[in-house]
């Protein structure tokens, strides 16, 4: 029987570096929408995009994209897909795929293999996805998250720091890679509802608030999360002007 699951794509107008950002033109349509109709590619029951404003609403309507209203105060990605899931009247055991807003080259097939990990491993309350690193420069950046698995492909850790750590190797400096390679979290999740509705009331953990890392918290508080290791990175995410420049450059080509 083919798993069933719900793409959320959670869209927030307010953004640092980039503004307005879901509603930054891509190729004549605006990127949210880009990033429905990439995730509607995908063997998801439904797609919806839980907004933060009526502008992206209006947008998504505009262009056959169903969109959910949610509130605008929400301090995380999960707390909207929360919101979201209870909106669309979601049951516990049902799984949600959470596609980043700014991902409008995400390949539908890493949506459903992350989606058909929660198959799998039915002890997970949550799964992503992870590529090997094959660059010092990418291995050092804080900005780069790795994570390290257990034979079973659960998540042991996720860290800004370049882990695990070869000690032998790296006694004079990091000048090489691991073996095995380390791996790059993609930004990418699998939720059961019904843990995806508890997630926000948990009580944050001291190496979420270390890291910066919202998936420490399942973690540090006893929940497995399975990690689909795929060939080779992604296509570009857009989280500067830099990198939407780059991105419209693709969709032209």
């Amino acid at each position: 029987m083919t798993l069933k699951f719900t793409v959320i794509v959670p869209a927030r107008l307010a953004s640092t570096r980039l503004p307005n950002k879901p509603l930054a033109d891509i190729h004549g349509l605006p990127m949210v929408v880009r990033v429905a109709q990439r995730a509607a590619l995908s063997a998801a029951t439904q797609v919806v995009v839980a907004a933060d404003s009526p502008e992206i609403v209006m947008a998504c309507e505009a262009h056959g994209i169903r969109v959910l209203l949610t509130q605008v105060n929400h301090p995380s990605g999960s707390d909207r897909l929360a919101e979201a899931s209870q909106l669309l009247g979601l049951g516990p055991q049902d799984i949600v795929v959470n596609v980043q807003g700014d991902e409008p080259l995400i390949d539908p097939e890493l949506i459903n293999e992350v989606a058909a990990l929660l198959g799998k491993h039915p002890l997970a309350s949550m799964s992503t996805a992870a590529h090997e690193i094959h660059d010092i420069a990418e291995f050092t950046n804080p900005n780069v998250v790795k994570v390290v698995i257990d034979q079973a492909q659960m998540a042991m850790y996720f860290s800004r720091a370049p882990i695990p750590w070869w000690r032998d190797g790296f006694s004079k400096g990091i000048d090489a890679l691991p073996q095995p390679a380390a791996l790059r979290h993609i930004g990418i999740y699998g939720y059961r509802v019904g843990f995806l509705q508890s997630f926000p009331k948990l009580p944050q953990a001291p190496i979420e608030e270390g890291e910066a890392l919202e998936q420490l918290r399942a973690l540090w508080h006893g929940h497995k999360i399975a990690v689909h290791v795929i060939d080779k990175a992604p296509g570009p995410g857009v989280d500067t002007p830099e990198d939407l420049a780059r991105v419209q450059t693709l969709f032209r080509a």
